[in-house]
């Protein structure tokens, strides 16, 4: 693919994201292809079908917080890494669940599932540092924090939330992780 192409497309995943994100099904084609600042062809060239752009920025989103999950498994402070990463994981979480609720039969297909399985490996992996750390215990697995996450993004997005308080239900989360 040419370089401007991989630009547009790019843009217009990060678009559909933004759009579906905050708007779910009422979000438009249209409304991607002007917050991308392209020409609504030029969307469908990319992604032939609605379901397929809202796939894609899904697979998008998994990819993206994919790679800050992994540069924060490396990262020498295990505590505040968990900490960003939760921050992350709920701060994205409504949109994640805005776009998955819009997928055609609400399943995920194999590509799809590849990008949400290599996630949920990354952040295996960012709470077994935190556990050999000592910052939470070892047992917390990846399915309790998922679940934790996805109590709080929702609540998040349907009740604007300040971040004191949602710095605050962090710190309650992390320390129920602890010892």
């Amino acid at each position: 693919m040419r370089a401007n192409a991989v630009a547009n497309r790019e843009r217009i995943l990060a678009a559909a994201e933004a759009v579906f994100g905050e708007h779910g099904a009422a979000g438009s084609t249209e409304d991607v292809a002007q917050r991308a600042g392209v020409g609504i062809a030029t969307v469908f060239r990319h992604f032939p079908t609605k379901s397929a752009l809202i796939e894609a920025a899904l697979i998008r989103h998994f990819e993206v917080l994919n790679q800050q999950a992994s540069e924060l498994a490396a990262s020498p402070d295990a505590r505040s890494a968990l900490r960003t990463l939760i921050r992350t994981m709920i701060e994205t979480g409504s949109t994640k669940l805005t776009l998955a609720s819009l997928l055609a039969d609400g399943t995920f297909p194999p590509a799809l599932r590849d990008a949400s399985d290599t996630l949920r490996r990354t952040v295996h992996d960012v709470l077994t540092r935190a556990a050999t750390a000592g910052e939470i215990r070892r047992e917390v697995s990846v399915d309790e924090v998922y679940l934790l996450v996805r109590g709080l993004a929702q609540a998040c997005a349907t009740t604007p939330t300040p971040r004191r308080t949602l710095d605050g239900a962090i710190n309650i989360v992390l320390t129920g992780l602890s010892h």
